[in-house]
């Protein structure tokens, strides 16, 4: 069985397209070999600068022969329909036979196709995999056709086995594949020849390429910390910088310079990021935290140990800073001024069409913060002022030039406006977390500007009705989404008026017609009266009252008509956005194994905007139903509730007045009544205190006697007494299991 090796020699691939080229190359070819007939025992591709490589171990020397029968159309249809079947297999008619079935006489083709070997499979699948190869961005040169990313230059492509290497025959665009390729481009120019992965991978390495991109990275990282850790500092790591740095070099030389005394005063951040984004440096930093040489990679080796280059590199991050030391002083200028002519400019800036500027949104998220602030155990006016602040640095020329810097740099220029750390921190923490590994905001006041900034996003864009479709989010919503839900369980967080509560205020102001100015006194009162009558008569009845608290206390300039529409759109959106969250949340907890179908269980009463308690159920009763007592409860629970739903349609009454002990005829009633009465007192209890494992813990000591009780006992009996008490005892058993979660969602 042969080995494979290709190898795409081209221009330098930019760094970021690598790894995903290697992939494909892997992926293309694989697919390909596969889908021909071929089979192998392991693929592992590579990428450098100037090369990808793919190498297919234990390769099949030939596809198999393969036999089809193909059934064509009647014998007595038309000559056209047979003769485009005959075109289709590529028989004439004495090859085919005729096939007796229920339906008729039908031609039978039967195609065999021979196997092919190993050499004309590869060329063909190469091929096709070269100029149909899924680059982000590619370009044509010369007089062909092929488009690759960068003038690609050579294609090597041998089948090695037991005889020794033979070149796979292979002509793309006039570049014809050979076993030939190259070494480093300065330190080992020249082309030399290959007979194996082994003896091409040692060559290269022999030739100053080291083709694993993960060899390249660990080389990189491991004399950068030593040459750290000998000056008694330390390298910042940077897993993202590191890997596109291996991405740049063939040959890795790690130098470590100096960074201007001038410069040493820049945040940290500052000195970061601009060494990053610019020069792709590493920082350097002191036992002290401040950041004081950088790590550049070389990809050769210089007669003068790179003195040179690191000079040179010097020579460009200090313009570099010096720009960002502009920038810096210019912002200072303006924060210690109060960062007024920041807020001002972003009245000018557009958040959205259709929801104002900036200026616009951040009032919006002010007047959200002060109200979640008691909620999260912050100050309101310290809530209400951090969230003022906290984007002002969007109109600062550091955030101009380098955005991922935004609410960081916004720290500095608060501390220096003289605001509270409350507030400066709020700066920096209220757009966490912005992924699932970011850490969530701590400090009260931040939580409640982080709170506010992702429900002001969320509520604005449903109420524009522009939310996420499929696969696309163009405002990151669901990220907002998924924001939302780790604060609040992560802080285990319970607001003062519920979230849909909450939600639905805040729709006011984004629609910006319900609420005329920043009050939300008496909308929850309001909110009451409405929240579950949305019908147009049920408004109409219920919508004064309503009105008069509104428009006494919030101050509304609307026609009653307008606003009975825009309360009602307000409950919709809010209960809406609302299912948008519960359905983050599944996806949330279904990575630490939580089912969907409990989440669905818990989502009923009048909870369900409560997340931290309803995770808490949720968890509670996930365990409960992995247990032997949980299943059979749940086979009891829907027993009991089949019967009693069956009974109340036949009867048309409802059974829901509890059964009377007294009346039990047999044993196994009695004890079933004796369980009830003893375990539904507990269950409440624990509820109340939402010690939902207690709860569980009772349910589970009702499930004895539940089976006992069908085991033993006819429900529908002929005394009409005895089955009311029944059933009645029935109703008991479905309310107490469903005051926990209704567990007529549970699968089976």
């Amino acid at each position: 069985m042969p080995d494979l090796l290709i190898e795409l020699f081209s221009e330098e691939i930019p760094a970021r397209m690598q790894s995903k080229a290697a992939a494909d190359l892997k992926r293309l070819m694989t697919d390909g070999l596969v889908e021909a007939g071929l089979t192998y025992e392991g693929a592992v591709a590579h990428a450098t600068p100037r090369r990808l490589a793919l190498s297919v171990q234990g390769l099949t020397a030939e596809s198999p022969t393969t036999t089809e029968e193909r059934r064509g159309p009647r014998v007595d249809a038309p000559e056209k329909a047979i003769e485009g079947f005959l075109r289709s297999t590529g028989l004439a008619r004495e090859d085919l036979t005729e096939v007796e079935e229920k339906k008729g006489t039908f031609l039978m083709a039967r195609i065999t196709k021979p196997g092919r070997p190993a050499a004309e499979i590869v060329a063909e699948v190469l091929e096709r995999t070269i100029r149909d190869f899924p680059w982000p961005k590619s370009m044509r040169w010369g007089a062909g056709s092929l488009r690759w990313v960068r003038p690609l230059r050579r294609i090597l492509c041998i089948l090695t086995d037991e005889e020794g290497a033979r070149v796979v025959p292979l002509t793309v665009d006039r570049i014809e594949a050979g076993d030939v390729t190259e070494g480093h481009r300065f330190m080992a120019p020249g082309a030399f020849s290959v007979a194996s992965f082994d003896d091409y991978e040692a060559k290269l390495k022999r030739g100053h390429v080291i083709l694993s991109a993960e060899e390249r990275a660990e080389a990189i990282w491991q004399e950068a910390t030593n040459r750290a850790f000998a000056a008694g500092l330390e390298v910042v790591e940077d897993k993202s910088l590191l890997a596109e740095v291996a991405g740049l070099v063939e040959w890795p030389v790690v130098l470590m310079g100096r960074i201007g005394e001038a410069f040493l005063s820049l945040p940290p951040e500052v000195l970061r990021t601009s060494m990053k984004e610019h020069q792709k440096f590493f920082s350097v930093r002191d036992k002290a935290g401040r950041i004081v040489r950088f790590v550049t990679v070389a990809n050769r080796e210089t007669a003068d140990d790179g003195a040179l280059i690191l000079d040179g590199n010097s020579r460009v991050l200090s313009a570099r800073l010096a720009d960002a030391a502009f920038f810096w002083e210019n912002d200072l200028r303006v924060a210690r001024a109060g960062m007024g002519e920041w807020l001002e400019k972003l009245s000018s800036v557009t958040f959205h069409a259709k929801l104002g500027s900036v200026a616009d949104q951040i009032e919006r998220i002010a007047a959200l913060a002060r109200e979640i602030a008691p909620s999260v155990g912050a100050d309101p006016d310290q809530a209400e002022r951090a969230a003022r602040l906290a984007k002002a640095d969007l109109a600062s020329e550091m955030v101009y030039e380098f955005p991922e810097l935004q609410g960081i740099m916004g720290r500095y220029y608060a501390l220096e406006a003289g605001e509270a750390d409350e507030v400066a921190d709020a700066a920096r923490g209220h757009r966490a977390p912005l992924g699932p590994s970011d850490d969530v905001p701590t400090e009260p006041v931040s939580v409640a500007v982080a709170l506010a900034d992702k429900l002001d996003t969320l509520t604005g864009f449903w109420a524009i009705d522009e939310k996420p479709t499929g696969s696309k989010d163009p405002y990151a919503l669901r990220r907002a989404a998924l924001g939302v839900i780790r604060v609040v369980l992560e802080k285990q967080l319970r607001f003062g008026p519920p979230l849909r509560d909450l939600i639905f205020m805040h729709s006011a102001k984004s629609v910006g017609r319900l609420m005329a100015d920043q009050s939300f006194d008496g909308v929850h009162e309001a909110f009451e009266l409405l929240a579950n009558k949305i019908d147009d008569e049920l408004l109409a009845n219920f919508a004064d009252r309503a009105e008069e608290i509104i428009q006494e206390r919030a101050g509304i300039h609307a026609p009653p008509t307008q606003r009975r529409t825009d309360v009602k759109r307000g409950i919709q959106l809010a209960d809406d956005l609302l299912s948008f969250l519960h359905d983050r949340l599944k996806v949330h907890l279904r990575e630490e194994g939580v089912r969907h179908d409990v989440i669905d269980a818990c989502l009923t009463g009048d909870r369900t905007d409560d997340l931290a308690d309803l995770v808490a159920r949720a968890r509670a009763l996930n365990a409960f139903l992995a247990t032997p007592e949980g299943e059979n409860l749940v086979q009891g629970y829907r027993r009991a509730k089949n019967i009693l739903t069956q009974a109340e349609e036949a009867d048309g009454v409802e059974y829901s007045y509890g059964g009377e002990a007294k009346l039990a005829e047999t044993e196994e009633e009695r004890a079933l009544f004796a369980a009830l009465e003893e375990a539904q007192p507990r269950i409440d209890a624990a509820l109340k205190a939402e010690e939902y494992e207690t709860a569980m813990s009772g349910l589970a000591h009702l499930r004895a006697p539940i089976d006992a009780f069908f085991e033993a006992v006819q429900v529908n009996a002929e005394n009409q007494v005895v089955r009311r008490n029944r059933l009645n005892l029935l109703s008991q058993i479905v309310r107490t299991c469903e005051s926990i979660a209704d567990l007529s969602r549970v699968e089976a």
